[in-house]
């Protein structure tokens, strides 16, 4: 298995996914997707995986994509999904509406579409030696699977601006002040304190969090009113749940709930 693109191992209720290309930094490349494509349905379907963590190995997150392969798809025979389609649609659009919460740990270097990949996760922790950045305007190359229609919807036009005119990078701790990093931490701590993280959200009601997560990341292309509705469409049917009655139940005699999920 060290010759995979990415390791997959399970801690508990909590799926680590490491990108493992460091030599080249975790850059994307064509075997990295089809192994993505490979795991993420099969991670969806497991119910002892509450949350998932996306992590790199060595001393990158991830540098972007491996340029090699996209000019190499420039030569895909017409109708043949070209690497940006694979990237966006079966990974990254994956990624952004995957039904279990997402966790970025940025262990290091964070640029171009390795930030596409960190902006598609629910929660960003990263490591205090981190830098961010998008990159792509430093090879005179386009954002192509969210820099610049996602990046400003997170973080400050001016600042989203900057990066991707710039081609700069900004430390983890000034990205937590712009609001795209959660939490800042030793690198000898980013294990532990992501686990801990996606541990106390694994014991929470699984159909809570995909709903609240629906909706959350909905909310922005809707009207308030129309947010609300959904809000309230989604209480109604959870409130049926097996998993609300549980919670009220345990709350009026005071025990921990057993979610089931449903």
């Amino acid at each position: 298995m060290t010759n995979s693109a990415l390791l997959y191992e399970q801690s508990g209720p909590v799926g680590w996914i490491n990108l493992n290309r460091p030599n080249e930094m975790n850059a994307i490349n064509l075997q990295m997707l089809d192994e993505f494509e490979e795991i993420l349905p099969r991670i969806a379907n497991d119910d002892a995986v509450k949350v998932i963590v996306l992590t790199g190995k060595g001393r990158a997150f991830c540098a972007g994509a491996d340029l090699k392969e996209i000019l190499n798809s420039a030569r895909l025979q017409p109708g043949e999904a070209d690497f940006i389609d694979r990237l966006t649609e079966r990974v990254l659009n994956v990624l952004r509406d995957f039904p279990k919460p997402v966790i970025a740990a940025l262990n290091g270097i964070t640029m171009a579409g390795g930030l596409e990949t960190a902006m598609c996760a629910d929660i960003v922790v990263a490591a205090d030696c981190a830098r961010i950045g998008d990159a792509h305007a430093n090879y005179g190359v386009y954002p192509g699977a969210g820099g610049a229609a996602v990046l400003p919807r997170i973080i400050p036009l001016n600042v989203a601006k900057f990066l991707l005119f710039t081609g700069s990078t900004l430390s983890a701790e000034e990205m937590k002040i712009y609001g795209f990093v959660n939490q800042v931490v030793d690198l000898n701590s980013l294990r532990a304190e992501t686990q801990r993280i996606a541990e106390l959200i694994a014991e929470k009601s699984p159909i809570a969090l995909q709903r609240m997560k629906t909706v959350a990341n909905e909310t922005g292309s809707k009207a308030l009113r129309a947010a609300l509705e959904h809000e309230q469409v989604l209480f109604r049917r959870h409130m049926r749940s097996y998993d609300a009655m549980e919670g009220l139940n345990a709350f009026s005699e005071k025990r921990r709930p057993q979610f089931k999920g449903y």
